[in-house]
């Protein structure tokens, strides 16, 4: 996995395989299925299969589902296609609720090894037990059970006897540790909840912190990759591993995790925006979940370059919005079809041009990459043109369409502005103009030139399209997790992110499937929306705008 930062896992994987510490490299991409995986995913995928890729190790994916109350099938289905289509394949699908008969017996193990007791302590007292970051904790009363008690009330938490929250399990390791994770956490707890996957065979469930470690020494994972935030948490990790006498055993590694400006990175906050109805599903083209981007029309290439550009570090940091466009500009530039759609409307009436002639004019699909030939348009008489590529009365330096002045309609004629229509109260809702046949374009006229070119479709024969033009959903280009205590993220949320405006495209789009994409003249970058698209009405998203700042 090649990238322009410095790669510190990857010189980790290749000393282990030069000193022998390890045969080949396996690694693992573990979503919680309880939300739709967003970019912040997409790194943890690219890196955990592109450094297995680059030793010829292996990868699997395997579904951390340890908490039936939040997780669904529909989660675990959407993940599985976001991996796909970032263009990976695991080796092995997994379920940590495979292997819950064999967390049961190793937290036995535990019991009966003085290492695991049964807890009665609410979840408000624990906490209050815990202690803080320069106080230590307390022991709970019921910490110093005796082995026999703690196995007894364990076997009887599995068998039902218990409601949820009157007991947990917790490790008995160091309620003084200067480590909060250490202090003798849960590991298991009561839920009696339908399972998506093992139904309803299990009423007591381990806890993520518990169950991690022990999915990967199961299978032998040899470098357990994960973000920042899990560092606190490697010596349980390790004490896990080790107390549990796990055969194997995996690396914890973290690297600072992806954030991005005017984005939220958080499941439960996305998912927020999704149940309070801020947006029209996970896949908004608005959210920064794989299946938003995807359906926005975001490429897999230009999210693996992103990712591979932002590097492999320990470092904590946002990445500007305008990097992740940049790529995406890069793989659609040479790729797609350029057109020509009117998003707001004007029209125009050539009036010297016959009333019932219909011109087929050349256009080339791609100036940036000829090999894709060229398109034929329809002229005629009366044209769409944007509201704003005319002004009636313009300022200095304005050189689109005004009373008396002449532009050129791309691929077309120069056409001069002679009369303007307006309606009751003033608005302009028609332009007559007149066209010189002596300068279409393609046959090298040079008599005069003219600053300004625009675009426009045939009014005839344009197809009726809706365009759903995009601004960040997060105002605020800085926030992150540390929010004012008196605001919410939702303080953040831009009420002005969508626009949806009504226009026109070429005839020869009439037939464009979901997914397809195009760059529209001057307006950028679009995508046939895959969910709101009918073959009687187009949705096209704008992916991105044509230009940026941004610089590499």
């Amino acid at each position: 996995m090649e990238n322009n930062s410095s790669n510190f896992i990857k010189n980790i994987m290749i000393e282990d395989l030069e000193t022998g510490k390890h045969k080949e490299i396996i690694t693992r991409f573990p979503p919680e299925p309880n939300g739709y995986l967003h970019i912040g995913h997409a790194k943890s995928i690219i890196i955990n299969f592109g450094l297995a890729d680059d030793f010829e190790g292996k990868t699997n994916l395997r579904f951390d589902d340890t908490n039936p109350l939040k997780e669904d099938q529909e989660y675990v289905d959407s993940i599985k296609e976001d991996v796909k289509w970032l263009g990976y394949e695991w080796d092995e699908l997994r379920f940590a609720s495979d292997y819950f008969e064999e967390m049961y017996n190793r937290a036995v193990l535990l019991i009966k090894k003085g290492k695991a007791y049964v807890d009665e302590l609410s979840q408000e007292e624990i906490r209050e037990y815990r202690g803080t970051l320069t106080e230590p904790g307390k022991d709970s009363p019921y910490r110093n059970r005796t082995i026999e008690e703690n196995l007894d009330l364990f076997e009887r938490m599995r068998n039902g006897e218990f409601e949820n929250g009157s007991k947990v399990l917790r490790a008995k390791i160091d309620m003084a540790s200067p480590n909060l994770n250490m202090r003798d956490p849960v590991i298991y707890r009561v839920a009696h909840a339908t399972h998506h996957n093992t139904g309803d065979k299990w009423c007591i469930y381990p806890m993520y912190a518990f169950a991690h470690p022990l999915e990967d020494a199961i299978e032998n994972v040899t470098h357990s990759i994960c973000t920042t935030e899990f560092e606190d948490q490697r010596p349980l990790y390790n004490w896990v591993v080790e107390e549990c006498e796990m055969e194997s055993k995996p690396q914890q590694i973290e690297f600072g995790r992806l954030n991005i400006t005017n984005t939220v990175m958080s499941k439960r906050k996305l998912k927020q925006l999704v149940d309070e109805g801020f947006v029209d599903g996970w896949d908004d083209p608005r959210m920064p979940t794989i299946s938003g981007l995807r359906r926005k029309g975001f490429t897999p290439g230009a999210i693996r370059e992103f990712v591979k550009a932002t590097g492999v570090s320990k470092g904590y940091g946002a990445v500007d919005e305008a990097m992740l466009e940049h790529f995406v500009r890069e793989d659609l530039k040479l790729e797609v079809p350029r057109t020509m759609g009117v998003l707001n409307p004007l029209k125009v009436v050539i009036t010297n041009y016959p009333e019932d002639k219909v011109e087929m004019l050349d256009a080339e699909i791609n100036p940036e990459n000829p090999e894709m030939g060229s398109r034929q348009i329809p002229f005629s008489r009366e044209i769409y043109i944007e509201q704003d590529d005319f002004m009636e009365d313009p300022p200095k330096k304005y050189f689109r369409l005004f009373p008396g002045n002449e532009v050129r309609l791309k691929h077309a004629y120069f056409i001069k502005c002679n009369d303007v229509i307006k309606d009751e109260n003033g608005k302009v809702i028609e332009i007559h103009c007149t066209y010189d046949p002596e300068t279409k374009s393609g046959t090298g006229f040079t008599g005069r030139k003219v600053k300004g070119t625009i675009h426009w479709v045939d009014a005839k024969n344009a197809v009726p399209a809706e365009f759903r033009l995009y601004e960040p959903l997060i105002l605020d280009a800085e926030m992150n997790e540390d929010i004012p205590e008196e605001k919410t993220f939702l303080d953040y949320v831009n009420a002005n992110s969508l626009e949806i405006v009504q226009g026109f495209v070429e005839p020869n789009m009439k037939d464009v499937k979901p997914q397809d994409k195009f760059q529209f003249f001057r307006h950028g970058y679009f995508n046939v929306d895959p969910k709101h698209s009918t073959s009687e009405k187009m949705v096209f998203n704008r992916i991105v705008s044509l230009k940026s700042s941004f610089k590499l």
